[in-house]
Protein backbone atom coordinates (compact mmCIF):
# COMPACT_ATOMS: atom_id res chain seq x y z
CA UNK A 1 0.00 0.00 0.00
CA UNK A 2 1.51 3.39 -0.91
CA UNK A 3 1.68 5.90 2.12
CA UNK A 4 -0.23 8.74 1.65
CA UNK A 5 2.55 11.53 2.89
CA UNK A 6 6.31 11.42 2.45
CA UNK A 7 7.12 14.08 4.93
CA UNK A 8 11.07 15.09 4.37
CA UNK A 9 13.18 17.25 6.33
CA UNK A 10 16.65 19.02 5.43
CA UNK A 11 19.13 19.67 8.45
CA UNK A 12 21.85 21.84 8.95
CA UNK A 13 22.86 22.72 12.42
CA UNK A 14 19.70 22.52 13.77
CA UNK A 15 20.19 20.56 17.23
CA UNK A 16 18.36 23.11 19.21
CA UNK A 17 15.00 22.63 16.99
CA UNK A 18 14.73 19.04 15.14
CA UNK A 19 13.29 17.24 18.24
CA UNK A 20 10.61 19.15 18.52
CA UNK A 21 9.71 18.78 14.67
CA UNK A 22 9.60 15.45 14.80
CA UNK A 23 7.97 14.82 18.38
CA UNK A 24 5.07 16.36 16.33
CA UNK A 25 4.22 14.53 13.38
CA UNK A 26 2.60 11.70 15.09
CA UNK A 27 -0.06 14.16 16.38
CA UNK A 28 -0.19 15.95 13.42
CA UNK A 29 -0.83 12.95 11.06
CA UNK A 30 -3.83 11.99 12.25
CA UNK A 31 -3.40 8.19 11.90
CA UNK A 32 -2.40 8.69 7.99
CA UNK A 33 0.15 6.32 6.91
CA UNK A 34 3.76 7.85 6.17
CA UNK A 35 6.65 7.89 5.77
CA UNK A 36 9.48 10.19 7.43
CA UNK A 37 12.94 11.03 6.24
CA UNK A 38 15.53 13.94 7.63
CA UNK A 39 19.09 14.42 5.11
CA UNK A 40 20.89 16.35 7.27
CA UNK A 41 23.33 18.58 5.11
CA UNK A 42 26.62 18.23 6.57
CA UNK A 43 25.48 19.17 10.18
CA UNK A 44 28.68 20.89 12.26
CA UNK A 45 26.67 20.56 15.89
CA UNK A 46 24.97 18.11 17.45
CA UNK A 47 21.86 17.54 14.75
CA UNK A 48 23.50 13.91 14.26
CA UNK A 49 23.76 12.73 17.20
CA UNK A 50 19.96 13.69 17.99
CA UNK A 51 18.47 12.05 15.01
CA UNK A 52 20.56 9.22 15.68
CA UNK A 53 19.01 8.38 18.94
CA UNK A 54 15.58 8.17 16.97
CA UNK A 55 13.90 5.73 15.96
CA UNK A 56 10.99 7.26 13.46
CA UNK A 57 12.97 8.54 10.83
CA UNK A 58 14.98 7.61 7.99
CA UNK A 59 18.17 9.76 8.02
CA UNK A 60 20.38 10.69 5.37
CA UNK A 61 23.99 12.21 5.65
CA UNK A 62 25.00 14.66 3.13
CA UNK A 63 27.11 17.00 2.29
CA UNK A 64 25.72 20.71 2.27
CA UNK A 65 24.28 20.36 -1.22
CA UNK A 66 21.88 23.29 -0.66
CA UNK A 67 18.76 23.12 0.44
CA UNK A 68 16.49 22.66 -2.44
CA UNK A 69 19.17 19.76 -2.86
CA UNK A 70 18.32 18.13 0.16
CA UNK A 71 14.66 18.37 0.01
CA UNK A 72 15.20 15.94 -3.48
CA UNK A 73 17.12 13.78 -1.74
CA UNK A 74 14.93 13.50 0.73
CA UNK A 75 11.86 13.00 -1.59
CA UNK A 76 14.06 10.03 -2.99
CA UNK A 77 15.07 8.20 -0.16
CA UNK A 78 11.21 8.29 0.85
CA UNK A 79 10.14 6.04 -1.72
CA UNK A 80 6.05 5.90 -3.53
CA UNK A 81 3.78 8.21 -1.34
CA UNK A 82 0.14 10.05 -2.74
CA UNK A 83 1.83 13.23 -1.50
CA UNK A 84 5.21 15.16 -0.22
CA UNK A 85 4.86 17.41 3.34
CA UNK A 86 8.17 19.80 3.12
CA UNK A 87 9.04 20.67 6.23
CA UNK A 88 11.58 22.92 7.90
CA UNK A 89 13.25 21.64 10.70
CA UNK A 90 12.20 25.07 12.96
CA UNK A 91 7.89 24.03 12.32
CA UNK A 92 5.90 22.14 14.79
CA UNK A 93 3.05 20.98 13.41
CA UNK A 94 -0.27 21.12 15.26
CA UNK A 95 -2.80 17.68 15.89
CA UNK A 96 -4.53 16.81 12.84
CA UNK A 97 -3.09 19.18 10.63
CA UNK A 98 -1.87 16.98 8.06
CA UNK A 99 -5.39 15.55 7.03
CA UNK A 100 -6.66 19.02 7.38
CA UNK A 101 -4.14 19.75 4.45
CA UNK A 102 -4.45 16.34 2.47
CA UNK A 103 -8.11 17.01 2.17
CA UNK A 104 -7.62 20.29 0.41
CA UNK A 105 -5.09 18.79 -1.73
CA UNK A 106 -7.35 16.44 -3.20
CA UNK A 107 -9.61 18.98 -4.96
CA UNK A 108 -9.32 18.89 -8.97
CA UNK A 109 -6.72 21.22 -9.41
CA UNK A 110 -4.67 21.62 -6.61
CA UNK A 111 -1.13 20.68 -6.71
CA UNK A 112 0.14 22.64 -3.43
CA UNK A 113 -1.22 23.27 -0.11
CA UNK A 114 0.06 25.81 2.48
CA UNK A 115 -1.22 25.71 6.72
CA UNK A 116 -2.04 28.67 8.65
CA UNK A 117 1.19 29.36 10.34
CA UNK A 118 1.78 31.26 13.69
CA UNK A 119 4.88 32.50 15.28
CA UNK A 120 6.40 31.05 18.35
CA UNK A 121 4.28 33.56 20.52
CA UNK A 122 0.79 32.78 18.86
CA UNK A 123 0.70 35.52 16.59
CA UNK A 124 0.21 35.40 13.04
CA UNK A 125 3.02 34.33 10.69
CA UNK A 126 2.33 36.03 7.53
CA UNK A 127 3.57 33.13 4.71
CA UNK A 128 1.04 34.06 1.95
CA UNK A 129 2.82 35.84 -1.21
CA UNK A 130 1.83 37.58 -4.11
CA UNK A 131 4.20 37.20 -7.11
CA UNK A 132 7.15 39.31 -7.85
CA UNK A 133 6.69 42.42 -9.64
CA UNK A 134 9.07 45.67 -10.69
CA UNK A 135 6.71 47.51 -8.09
CA UNK A 136 7.08 45.08 -5.41
CA UNK A 137 11.22 44.55 -5.46
CA UNK A 138 10.85 47.12 -2.46
CA UNK A 139 9.12 44.87 0.26
CA UNK A 140 6.84 47.72 0.91
CA UNK A 141 4.45 45.73 3.36
CA UNK A 142 3.96 48.50 5.22
CA UNK A 143 2.43 50.50 2.88
CA UNK A 144 -0.36 48.45 3.07
CA UNK A 145 -1.07 48.27 -0.77
CA UNK A 146 -0.99 45.11 -3.15
CA UNK A 147 0.91 46.67 -5.84
CA UNK A 148 3.85 47.41 -3.48
CA UNK A 149 3.89 44.45 -1.36
CA UNK A 150 4.81 40.76 -2.16
CA UNK A 151 3.79 39.49 1.31
CA UNK A 152 0.21 39.60 2.28
CA UNK A 153 -0.36 41.09 5.63
CA UNK A 154 -3.90 41.41 5.62
CA UNK A 155 -5.35 39.07 8.59
CA UNK A 156 -8.67 38.86 6.90
CA UNK A 157 -6.87 37.04 4.00
CA UNK A 158 -6.18 34.20 6.49
CA UNK A 159 -9.00 33.76 7.56
CA UNK A 160 -10.52 31.73 4.25
CA UNK A 161 -9.23 29.43 2.13
CA UNK A 162 -8.37 30.60 -1.33
CA UNK A 163 -5.59 30.16 -4.06
CA UNK A 164 -2.44 32.05 -3.66
CA UNK A 165 0.34 32.95 -6.05
CA UNK A 166 2.85 31.35 -3.88
CA UNK A 167 3.79 30.67 -0.32
CA UNK A 168 6.67 30.18 2.21
CA UNK A 169 8.29 27.17 2.32
CA UNK A 170 8.40 26.24 5.95
CA UNK A 171 5.55 23.76 5.56
CA UNK A 172 3.84 22.69 2.23
CA UNK A 173 2.09 19.78 1.71
CA UNK A 174 3.26 18.78 -2.57
CA UNK A 175 0.40 16.61 -4.61
CA UNK A 176 3.51 13.96 -5.94
CA UNK A 177 2.07 14.23 -9.82
CA UNK A 178 2.95 18.15 -9.45
CA UNK A 179 6.22 17.67 -7.48
CA UNK A 180 7.13 15.05 -10.42
CA UNK A 181 5.64 16.77 -13.76
CA UNK A 182 8.01 20.11 -12.34
CA UNK A 183 10.66 17.86 -11.79
CA UNK A 184 11.31 18.58 -8.05
CA UNK A 185 12.71 21.93 -6.82
CA UNK A 186 15.46 23.55 -8.51
CA UNK A 187 18.42 23.15 -7.29
CA UNK A 188 20.15 25.75 -8.19
CA UNK A 189 18.88 27.80 -6.32
CA UNK A 190 21.08 26.44 -3.38
CA UNK A 191 19.08 28.33 -0.70
CA UNK A 192 15.89 30.65 -0.84
CA UNK A 193 14.07 31.08 -3.56
CA UNK A 194 13.15 27.79 -4.69
CA UNK A 195 9.82 27.75 -2.84
CA UNK A 196 8.77 30.91 -4.87
CA UNK A 197 9.75 29.31 -8.11
CA UNK A 198 8.11 26.08 -7.76
CA UNK A 199 4.91 27.47 -6.57
CA UNK A 200 4.74 29.80 -9.99
CA UNK A 201 5.77 27.08 -11.92
CA UNK A 202 3.36 25.14 -10.70
CA UNK A 203 0.79 27.70 -11.71
CA UNK A 204 2.15 27.70 -15.34
CA UNK A 205 1.16 23.92 -15.43
CA UNK A 206 -2.54 24.07 -14.06
CA UNK A 207 -1.56 23.25 -10.29
CA UNK A 208 -2.75 25.80 -8.15
CA UNK A 209 -1.42 26.83 -4.66
CA UNK A 210 -3.66 27.09 -2.03
CA UNK A 211 -4.31 28.28 1.56
CA UNK A 212 -6.29 26.73 4.45
CA UNK A 213 -7.08 28.36 7.79
CA UNK A 214 -8.17 24.65 8.85
CA UNK A 215 -4.37 23.10 9.45
CA UNK A 216 -2.17 24.88 11.97
CA UNK A 217 1.69 24.97 12.28
CA UNK A 218 4.23 27.08 13.94
CA UNK A 219 6.93 28.53 12.73
CA UNK A 220 10.47 29.73 14.60
CA UNK A 221 12.11 31.12 11.41
CA UNK A 222 16.05 31.28 10.93
CA UNK A 223 16.78 28.18 12.76
CA UNK A 224 19.80 27.67 10.83
CA UNK A 225 21.39 30.98 11.58
CA UNK A 226 21.30 33.68 9.41
CA UNK A 227 24.19 36.11 7.47
CA UNK A 228 24.99 38.45 5.77
CA UNK A 229 25.94 35.69 2.90
CA UNK A 230 22.24 34.30 3.24
CA UNK A 231 21.04 38.01 2.95
CA UNK A 232 22.79 37.90 -0.05
CA UNK A 233 21.76 34.84 -1.58
CA UNK A 234 17.80 35.86 -0.79
CA UNK A 235 18.09 38.60 -2.83
CA UNK A 236 20.33 37.33 -5.39
CA UNK A 237 17.86 34.79 -5.78
CA UNK A 238 14.95 37.07 -6.06
CA UNK A 239 16.49 38.46 -8.90
CA UNK A 240 17.21 35.39 -10.67
CA UNK A 241 13.46 34.16 -10.40
CA UNK A 242 12.15 37.63 -11.65
CA UNK A 243 14.63 37.71 -14.80
CA UNK A 244 13.93 34.13 -15.65
CA UNK A 245 10.04 34.88 -15.50
CA UNK A 246 10.30 37.89 -17.75
CA UNK A 247 13.22 38.06 -19.94
CA UNK A 248 16.15 40.30 -20.08
CA UNK A 249 14.53 43.58 -20.37
CA UNK A 250 12.86 43.39 -17.05
CA UNK A 251 14.58 41.40 -15.37
CA UNK A 252 17.25 44.21 -15.82
CA UNK A 253 15.03 46.76 -13.97
CA UNK A 254 14.34 44.30 -11.31
CA UNK A 255 18.58 43.99 -10.45
CA UNK A 256 18.81 47.84 -11.32
CA UNK A 257 16.10 48.33 -8.64
CA UNK A 258 17.71 46.12 -5.92
CA UNK A 259 20.66 47.36 -6.64
CA UNK A 260 19.43 50.95 -5.26
CA UNK A 261 17.14 49.08 -2.61
CA UNK A 262 20.03 47.49 -0.83
CA UNK A 263 22.21 50.61 -0.98
CA UNK A 264 19.79 52.93 0.97
CA UNK A 265 19.62 50.07 3.28
CA UNK A 266 23.53 49.50 3.68
CA UNK A 267 23.84 53.47 3.95
CA UNK A 268 20.93 53.24 6.61
CA UNK A 269 22.83 51.34 8.49
CA UNK A 270 21.67 47.70 7.60
CA UNK A 271 25.04 46.04 7.89
CA UNK A 272 24.30 42.96 5.80
CA UNK A 273 23.13 45.11 3.03
CA UNK A 274 26.83 46.12 1.96
CA UNK A 275 28.23 42.40 1.45
CA UNK A 276 25.16 42.28 -1.19
CA UNK A 277 25.53 45.60 -2.97
CA UNK A 278 29.03 44.35 -3.86
CA UNK A 279 27.91 40.95 -4.80
CA UNK A 280 25.11 42.38 -6.65
CA UNK A 281 27.73 44.68 -8.79
CA UNK A 282 30.70 42.36 -8.60
CA UNK A 283 29.92 38.69 -10.06
CA UNK A 284 33.64 37.16 -8.65
CA UNK A 285 32.41 38.06 -5.12
CA UNK A 286 28.96 36.84 -5.34
CA UNK A 287 28.93 33.03 -3.34
CA UNK A 288 30.23 30.38 -4.83
CA UNK A 289 27.08 27.57 -4.68
CA UNK A 290 24.96 29.99 -6.27
CA UNK A 291 26.71 29.86 -9.66
CA UNK A 292 26.31 33.19 -10.85
CA UNK A 293 29.69 34.77 -11.41
CA UNK A 294 29.65 34.63 -15.18
CA UNK A 295 27.47 37.46 -16.30
CA UNK A 296 25.90 41.01 -14.09
CA UNK A 297 22.64 40.07 -13.97
CA UNK A 298 21.80 37.12 -11.99
CA UNK A 299 19.52 34.03 -14.27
Amino acid sequence: MIPAVAAVVVTYNSERDIDGLLDSVPAAMGGLDHSLVVVDNGSTDGTLDVLGARTDCIVVRSTNVGYAAGINRAVAAAGEARSILILNPDATLDPGSVPAMLAVLERPGVGIVAPRVREADGRLSPTIRRRPTLARVGGLSFTGLDAFSERVEDPDEYLVEHDVDWAVGAILLVDRQCYAALGGLDESFFLYSEETDFCLRARDAGWSTRYTPDAGAVHVGGGSGESSLTHTMKILNRVRVYRRRTGPLRGGLYFGLSVAIELRRALLGTHDSWPTVRALLRPSARPRQLGLRRRLVPR
